[in-house]
């Protein structure tokens, strides 16, 4: 009888520690896709913006929350954050685009082209006529299993407008 209590008790232990190592790993997988989907995400709307703002013809408007481009064919792009929906959009010419889901803050500075001397940065500037370069940063998260994930980094870009 003391036996069976004895081999029930290390069973269960045994089976518990089994259970918990369990849930761990199951959590660390679904944090890793999840990671590894929203930095899929990113990247993917990294490569998008890049290109629309390289070939711009120059910067028509700033917002706290959107960039409003004029193209070489007179037509025009916006970017834009809603800080409610959490989304990223891309307007060209009313065709709109979600390049980013459950973003968490969208930030973005204008600058000159021009390096400033002895650091590595640029003249920020007010002037939309002047703007030249777009520094832009991110970050999403998604709940998942109650818990809050984030894409573990920032995701940040210096994308100069060529013409």
């Amino acid at each position: 009888m003391s036996e069976t209590m004895v081999s029930l008790g290390v069973g269960g232990i045994l089976l518990a520690a089994i259970l918990t190592f369990w849930t761990y790993s199951a959590r660390s997988l679904a944090a890793i896709v999840n990671y590894i989907d929203l930095d899929q995400r990113s990247r993917h709307t990294l490569d998008i913006l890049s290109r629309e703002i390289r070939q711009a013809a120059g910067l028509l408007a700033a917002t706290e929350n959107s960039l409003t481009f004029s193209n070489l064919d007179g037509s025009t792009m916006r970017i834009a954050w809603d800080p409610v929906q959490r989304v990223v959009t891309l307007d060209r010419n009313g065709q709109v685009q979600t390049l980013l889901i459950e973003c968490d803050y969208f930030r973005y500075n204008i600058a000159q082209r021009n390096p400033s001397n002895g650091v590595f940065g640029f003249y920020p500037t007010t002037d939309i006529r002047q703007a030249k370069l777009v520094d832009m940063s991110w970050r999403c998260s998604r709940s998942l299993l109650g818990t809050l994930f984030q894409t573990e980094s920032v995701q940040t870009a210096r994308i100069v407008i060529r013409n």
